[in-house]
């Protein structure tokens, strides 16, 4: 198992709470981390640099609030940066994590050494999404410290490799930490990606569905009612192929066959306005990924993280039973 020294002694679970669009606040953030869950989340939640680091501010100051008042260390936070040449904040943003030394950056859309060695410089850890092992090889030359597997049927943007081959292949040439995300979303899921290599498990639809999660009551009722194969996955809302809820995006007039030009910064202007344009309603658009049917309540996330943790031991203590029985 390669674990960061950073996370030693402060999980209570090998799981990252995934940044997502619009969902992941401050509330969820410091909750996985006083649970016990590393809690991230997407820089560009925010419309502003400024607001950005406001939102970090906060962070840092539950986090430690409740060590000075519990006497428990958190597990780490992390911020995901989109490292695309249509994101103009990114330089800007960076600096923020500098300034605050936030421990853990995650980098999604193009990996880049000077943004790694900045984030090394004052301690930090990066982690980048990968979605095959072009895409690995490439994050690997520039030093991360680990490789988020974006595996088939994950939410949001994704690959359509089988998590097997992903991390197999991964493995190969990649010695540090390897997370797996797609479809995870029980203690015994998380047990199932470290049997076949993973490090640590990368959960982001199960979170969606938590009572600090930011997504709203329609959305959070669909999680409900969705199952696997109620997910599409298409690049016709972004252009780069990402797995939502079907029918939120039928209704918001998406053609599937539509295949749109990359802009992020419009994009997600549009959402955080709450604005509807013929092209890119994101505001009304649900990403989810395939593990969305074992979504059957919303818990508080500390309740989630309990049964978490619960189903992964017991999932431990099966396999034992399992492997006895078989060497006796």
């Amino acid at each position: 198992m390669s674990l960061p020294a950073l996370f030693e002694n402060r999980l209570s679970v090998p799981v990252i709470a995934a940044p997502m669009f619009l969902a992941s606040g401050p509330s969820l953030v410091t909750a996985c981390c006083k649970s016990g869950v590393v809690g991230t989340f997407p820089a560009l939640n925010l419309r502003s640099t400024e607001e950005f680091e406001s939102w970090v501010i906060e962070i840092k100051a539950e986090l430690q609030r409740h060590t000075d008042e519990t006497g428990d260390l958190p597990a780490p936070f992390g911020v995901n940066l989109i490292a695309h040449k249509t994101n103009p904040r990114l330089e800007a943003d960076l600096a923020i994590c500098i300034k605050h030394e936030v421990p853990l950056i995650i980098t999604s859309l193009g990996a880049i050494s000077d943004l790694v060695d900045a984030v090394h410089g004052y301690g930090g850890i990066v982690f980048h999404d990968v979605v095959n092992v072009r895409h690995g090889k490439k994050a690997a030359a520039t030093g991360v410290d680990g490789l988020i597997a974006v595996a088939a049927g994950a939410g949001g943007h994704a690959g359509d490799w089988s998590p097997f081959a992903l991390v197999n292949e991964l493995r190969q040439f990649f010695d540090k930490t390897i997370l797996l995300s797609g479809c995870l979303s029980t203690g015994s899921d998380v047990a199932a990606a470290q049997m076949m290599g993973a490090d640590l498990a990368y959960m982001g639809t199960r979170f969606l569905g938590t009572q600090e999660c930011e997504a709203n009551e329609n959305y959070k009722q669909k999680l409900l009612d969705s199952s696997a194969a109620g997910i599409v996955y298409t690049p016709a809302v972004s252009g780069i192929p990402a797995n939502f809820i079907r029918e939120s995006v039928e209704a918001a007039g998406i053609t599937l066959a539509d295949a749109p030009k990359v802009d992020l910064g419009l994009e997600l202007e549009e959402a955080r306005d709450g604005k509807k344009s013929d092209s890119k309603p994101w505001a009304d658009i649900w990403s989810a990924g395939q593990g969305v049917g074992s979504v059957n309540d919303l818990p508080t996330t500390a309740e989630l993280v309990s049964r978490l943790k619960a189903e992964y031991h017991q999932a431990h203590e099966d396999q034992l039973a399992r492997v006895s029985t078989l060497n006796g």
